[in-house]
């Protein structure tokens, strides 16, 4: 099931974008009150767009202003809206999002290559770890791609393992859609019920929300912890509800691939200039076929590389690495650069730790401080020894580390109403 698209040279998809955005280009001057403003204040002209490359006369479009201008970003009367959903707000507000049919069924399209994408078909039973309900995008759009692709999937939610294995053993899938942190917390269940991994029929997992991956797409700390222990394939996939759609790696796992008929992706500097070939820069997106709140070159604040070589699953598509971090968590520490992903890499090696947060502030004189709260059953001066010397290895700097109550942690983890944990605490202003 790869799209006739993907397979094109990269003139051909080039050329068949062009023609797309000529379309959400004169959509957005006809229905959108935030994009007609935009056009007026700036005094640009549709008729000035023609290429990819012409993309950059247009001032891009920030998480701010989705903030601060919601409801002029939507494009169609209250009575086409069937399904409303919200962003996490994980780096501010949360923000309305609303969908009509068509978009459900582009969320559907979207999710059903994307599975088909990482290897599964219409034969496989998908089993959902993760929640539906609270206005949350991502679970309906598995549910529905799953649906439209004709597999089967088990709607269990997030957590809880003893029910997780119990939907394993007596439905049998075959994929699972998971945090992958949560895989480490099926695997200390297995081990401790005499379940046996490698014979639970999961040939593999969809990840979600975390990285499993290097920079050179070799598993990182967290996806080597899973695969020695559960002989299953990881798929790396990346998101947004603002881009209702997703970049999911194929078997060849070398990054996230676009679907060009559903999104335009830059990679921009701090200037919104692109970044030259194989440097890292922040996604910027253009949806393509959105009805009810398309966007137009908007900034994603995740930091990131693109990869333009042909692919071996047969994609001729550009594919995205693993997120180095959002932007606006991008930390100057002691001359050192640093993204918290990077933070979290070092402290998944020690399987000493139960829980830790990271909370990133400014001191007296205006400069980052880093401080990582850490629980661990058997907290030492040996074992902070280590972990500092891992990060000095690593990343060259060593931020405080301070011992707490996991109770403690898991409260600012799992603040009320928030749908996933919260691994960063940002102070600054």
């Amino acid at each position: 099931m790869i799209p006739e698209i993907e397979t094109k040279s990269a003139a051909e998809i080039k050329a068949f974008q062009e023609t797309q955005l000529q379309l959400t280009l004169e959509y957005l001057s006809k229905n959108s009150p935030f994009y007609k403003r935009h056009f007026e204040t700036h005094q640009l002209s549709i008729s000035e767009i023609q290429t990819l490359e012409d993309l950059t006369k247009i001032p891009v479009t920030t998480k701010d202003d989705l903030q601060q201008f919601n409801d002029d970003f939507i494009c169609i009367p209250k009575s086409k809206i069937i399904d409303y959903v919200t962003t996490s707000g994980t780096l501010g507000d949360p923000v309305t999002y609303v969908l009509t049919d068509a978009d459900l069924e582009r969320l559907a399209y979207n999710e059903a290559i994307s599975f088909a994408c990482a290897g599964v078909s219409s034969g496989d039973t998908l089993q959902l770890m993760t929640t539906m309900d609270r206005r949350f995008m991502a679970g309906l759009a598995y549910f529905l791609g799953v649906r439209k692709m004709g597999a089967g999937i088990i709607r269990v939610g997030a957590g809880i393992p003893e029910l997780q294995w119990d939907s394993i053993i007596k439905f049998q899938p075959t994929y699972l859609i998971v945090v992958p942190s949560f895989l480490l917390k099926m695997i200390e269940y297995a081990q401790q019920h005499d379940i046996d991994l490698n014979t639970s029929g999961i040939k593999g997992a969809i990840c979600i929300g975390e990285a499993i991956r290097n920079e050179d797409f070799t598993l990182n700390t967290l996806g080597k912890k899973i695969t020695e222990h559960w002989n299953i394939e990881l798929f790396s996939t990346y998101a947004s509800t603002e881009m209702s759609t997703a970049f999911t790696e194929c078997s060849s796992q070398q990054g996230g691939h676009l679907h060009p008929e559903l999104i335009i992706a830059e990679l921009l500097d701090e200037h919104n200039n692109p970044v030259k070939e194989g440097e890292t820069g922040e996604l910027t997106i253009t949806t393509l076929g959105v009805e009810a709140m398309p966007l137009l070159r908007f900034k994603t604040g995740d930091m990131m590389t693109a990869h333009h070589d042909a692919c071996s699953c047969g994609r001729n598509t550009l594919r995205l690495g693993p997120i180095a971090g959002r932007k606006k968590q991008m930390i100057k520490y002691k001359g050192t650069t640093l993204y918290p992903p990077a933070m979290q890499n070092v402290l998944n090696n020690f399987n000493e730790l139960e829980s830790f947060v990271i909370e990133i502030s400014h001191n007296a004189i205006g400069t980052d401080e880093i401080l990582i709260k850490i629980a661990s059953l058997t907290p030492s001066e040996h074992l902070l020894g280590q972990i500092k010397d891992h990060f000095r290895a690593k990343l060259r700097v060593t931020p405080k580390l301070e011992w707490c109550d996991k109770k403690e942690i898991d409260a600012l983890r799992f603040p009320k109403l928030s749908r996933k944990p919260i691994l960063v605490i940002d102070k600054r202003k």
